[in-house]
């Protein structure tokens, strides 16, 4: 009796076969996410490169004000800084103070003060004070001293007198200015639209000493400040 042919029986999978379909799975699938994640690592880079170039690149000059064409002010060599208040931009020590009987003005020689009164009001300059010489051998204990008196902007007919000046120096002693000789004397009244200068002069001891304006003779309403050197 003649043997048939054996059919081959069908492969079930078996737990082997699913764990290496599973491994042969996973290694897929962590090859794709390696190859996404090189992608996304290549990316990166790419635009961290654009970044570096881009700040290389010479950026817009936003010192310009828009559409101006000038540069601001801040850009400038020395320019004002943007966080103090814009009222103290054109601020001057040597603004003019205004003086009265009740509260007599005080401030550095050389700086103007505008004296008040009930009949008028004056501005009053005096600068100083000039001595002969700096750097001698000797100094001196005093010195002689001038100062200088501009008076403008008068509203009044303003008293004008020397001996109204008087000086003091640090130890309370007071001093009476007398008119320079030679030099021209100013007018017993200062009248509106006029100005005059005039020099006033006395030997004061060296050191701080305030120079005084009382015009009715009496009653101060400006004092200078000022130093007498002469080392």
């Amino acid at each position: 009796m003649k043997r048939l042919p054996r059919m081959p029986r069908p492969v079930t999978p078996g737990p082997a076969s699913a764990v290496r379909a599973g491994a042969r799975a996973g290694r897929a699938a962590r090859a794709g996410r390696a190859g996404l994640a090189g992608l996304a690592a290549r990316a990166g880079l790419a635009a961290l490169l654009l970044t570096a170039l881009a700040g290389c690149a010479p950026a817009a000059d936003s010192s310009h004000s828009a559409g101006s064409g000038h540069p601001a002010s801040s850009s400038q060599f020395g320019g004002y800084p943007s966080f103090l208040p814009r009222s103290t931009l054109n601020y001057h020590s040597d603004a003019v103070l205004t003086g009265t009987v009740r509260r007599p003005a005080l401030t550095n020689e050389g700086d103007g003060v505008k004296a008040e009164t009930t009949r008028w009001s004056v501005l009053v300059t005096v600068t100083g004070p000039q001595v002969p010489g700096e750097g001698l051998p000797y100094q001196a204990p005093a010195t002689t001293c001038t100062w200088v008196i501009t008076m403008s902007g008068a509203t009044g007919a303003v008293p004008i007198s020397a001996s109204d000046f008087t000086s003091i120096d640090d130890l309370g002693h007071v001093y009476r200015p007398v008119l320079v000789p030679g030099q021209p004397k100013p007018p017993t009244t200062l009248l509106p639209g006029k100005t005059v200068s005039f020099e006033l002069r006395a030997v004061e001891a060296t050191g701080e000493g305030l120079m005084r304006w009382a015009p009715d003779g009496r009653n101060i309403v400006a004092r200078w400040d000022f130093v007498v050197e002469n080392d």
